[in-house]
């Protein structure tokens, strides 16, 4: 299997991972600070890492245009604001003594001037969004089958509504991208994107 391939399905593993140990940290009543909190936060950045040659490889399976260029770049935008709200938590986990302490150091942050838009509530959703968008725009020419956008805003969403559903959440975005995997495999060097695939 390519490289390429393994970024874009380490990407979701990575989001799976992250639920997984986020809900063994909670199965006793405590999370964070501490081993578990860690752990999970490091996951995801290294999911997170991940996405970025995944969409990368994702986005060669097109043609080149300025809107292919624009989608990539705020996906990669939102990537970076997430990765650095992650390592936020982990270096308020690192720093405080207790989930009050660690509450108030993340509250500290947000309270600077832009961070809150910047790596909370605005530009990180630019991933999501943007990941959606590629995976329509793979879709429409037949290098995704249809069903890949909805299970992929499926697991987008479920999350939102309640982080224990994280692994699914993953997972559901690991099945939607994985009929890509055949034609990065194939891919290799070339330049021009294969044919699509019926």
């Amino acid at each position: 299997m390519k490289r390429a391939a393994l970024y874009v399905l380490a990407g979701p593993v990575g989001i799976v991972a992250y639920g997984l140990v986020r809900l063994w940290g909670r199965s006793d009543g405590v999370y964070g600070p501490g081993l578990d909190w860690q752990a999970a936060h490091l996951v995801a950045v290294a999911g997170m890492v991940c996405f970025v040659p995944g969409v990368l490889a994702l986005s060669r399976l097109l043609p080149q245009s300025p809107w292919r260029t624009g989608v990539v770049a705020a996906t990669l935008v939102g990537l970076a604001a997430t990765i650095v709200q992650f390592g936020a938590d982990i270096v308020e986990g690192l720093l405080a003594e207790d989930r009050a302490e660690m509450s108030r150091l993340g509250a500290d942050f947000k309270d600077i001037p832009g961070v809150q838009v910047a790596f909370y509530d605005v530009v990180p959703q630019l991933f999501f969004v943007g990941l959606l968008v590629l995976a329509g725009m793979l879709a429409a020419r037949r290098l995704l089958p249809w069903w890949s956008v909805p299970l992929l805003l499926a697991g987008i969403v479920l999350p939102v509504v309640t982080l224990d559903l994280l692994p699914i959440g993953g997972l559901f975005m690991a099945l939607a991208l994985a009929p890509a995997l055949p034609l990065l495999r194939q891919q290799g060097e070339r330049v021009e994107p294969p044919a699509p695939v019926h």
